[in-house]
């Protein structure tokens, strides 16, 4: 989940995966795959850094495969 701001002031966590579209219209609109919207102070390109910083803690690709305790002889 990423950390935002709402344009009221109030924070929220936002779930990244379920993000669709985040684009500036001037204002921030991030479009969840629902349909939903919310509009954010962040700009796009925060809300994008935040969404990529997510996926790299979350997947990395540089962890090391782990090999099945079944398949060790």
């Amino acid at each position: 989940m990423i950390r935002l701001t709402r344009f009221n002031g109030g924070a929220f966590y936002l779930n990244a995966t379920h993000v669709e579209m985040v684009e500036s219209t001037p204002d921030t609109v991030i479009t969840l795959f629902n349909g939903k919207k919310y509009i954010v102070r962040e700009s796009a390109e925060v809300v994008a850094s935040r969404i990529v910083d997510f996926y790299r803690q979350t997947f990395p690709a540089s962890a090391t495969p782990r090999v099945p305790d079944d398949f060790i002889e």
